[in-house]
């Protein structure tokens, strides 16, 4: 079990396949890079997980303790933090950035997020309901949902009975999302399908626990530092030895 990541939800787009089928995509986005901000080990904390921040955040509307939090990891102050269980190899260590590379291409997904939050609705909006008739001598409440209980026995109204009430801005989670497309440079993932939340809002990608991970996926995770140091030059030890020279040289 690794980490996943947190980003904003941007919105909704679409792909034209080379076929010409038209596939809807939301976007999501790794807002300022997502940082590894603490460890949580099983001698020290009785578990295991990692710590993610995303966002940028103000230094001067962060707290003292956790300034001093963000300060031992070596990343700048967030924005929002999560932590994901994890399991003991796939723990990554503070201030390691993480790429949108962390998911590939074709693979399955659950997004985790809160829903808009629609208000106070009635029972046709919030569990479509189907109302009362129009007629026979209906008046006036037309969509309210009847009786909500018994007569003499038992004689009381159900715990969790679907009834007019607040609706919407909850914890969603959809499952089994396909991750159509990623773009690494820009820290863009194209989610085929809705997602929970209203745009602008924060989300969870996580892997899906109901299909099996694809093979070829980053463990622990889809590092940024590691790309780097993989993608720099590595010097010729002649050249190393004739820069060294030159620079001793110069210096005489």
């Amino acid at each position: 079990m690794r980490c996943g990541l947190i980003a904003r939800k941007v919105g909704m787009t679409r792909f034209f396949t080379d076929d010409g089928i038209h596939v809807p995509v939301t976007v999501l986005h790794l807002e300022d890079g997502v940082h590894v901000t603490a460890q949580r080990t099983e001698e020290r904390d009785g578990y295991t997980a990692v710590q993610l921040g995303v966002g940028k955040a103000k230094v001067r509307r962060t707290g003292k303790a956790m300034r001093g939090h963000f300060a031992k990891a070596k990343v700048e102050p967030k924005r929002h933090l999560v932590e994901f269980r994890v399991s003991p190899d796939n723990l990554i260590e503070p201030g390691a950035e993480l790429s949108a590379e962390h998911f590939l291409a074709g693979q399955k997904v659950d997004v985790a997020g809160t829903s808009i939050g629609k208000g106070f609705a009635g029972g046709m909006k919030r569990h479509n309901f189907s109302g009362l008739e129009a007629t026979h001598g209906v008046s006036v409440s037309h969509r309210s949902h009847g009786s909500t209980g018994q007569c003499q026995d038992p004689g009381k109204v159900f715990k969790g009975k679907k009834m007019a009430g607040h609706m919407g801005d909850r914890r969603v989670t959809t499952q089994n999302l396909t991750v159509h497309a990623v773009d690494a440079a820009r820290g863009l993932i194209f989610v085929k399908g809705p997602v929970p939340g209203s745009a602008g809002g924060w989300v969870e990608i996580r892997d899906a626990v109901k299909r099996p991970r694809p093979e070829g996926v980053p463990t622990p995770g889809a590092l940024k530092v590691a790309e780097a140091a993989a993608e720099a030059p590595v010097e010729a030890p002649a050249e190393a030895a004739e820069a060294a020279g030159d620079a001793a040289e110069q210096k005489d």
